[in-house]
């Protein structure tokens, strides 16, 4: 099991344009149509595949939100801000 990072430590490590929702983190990725926030998120589905660990993804005709936390921690841990630079890594 992962650590939960403090405040102070999610403050310092979360991204740029991503935000913290509570015990989540989150982040709207824009896009120019449908179809390529489709393939996005695709690619992110992959990445969570292969990392194990697994955002909530809403998708939107022009944007597509991502939602991290760690559910078996109970909020947010190095795995979620691990995800959240391999998606900006796919952006």
């Amino acid at each position: 099991m992962a650590e939960l990072l403090d405040d102070e430590d999610i403050e310092t490590q979360l991204p740029d344009g991503w935000e913290r929702d509570g015990d989540e983190i989150a982040r709207t990725y824009a896009f120019d149509d449908y179809l390529a926030g489709i393939a996005f998120v695709t690619q992110v589905g992959e990445v969570a595949e292969e990392e194990f660990h697994h955002p909530e993804i809403r998708v939107g005709y022009e944007e597509v939100e991502v939602r991290l936390t760690s559910h078996e921690e109970g909020g947010i841990t190095e795995k979620d801000i691990r995800l959240a630079n391999l998606f900006d890594a796919e952006y």
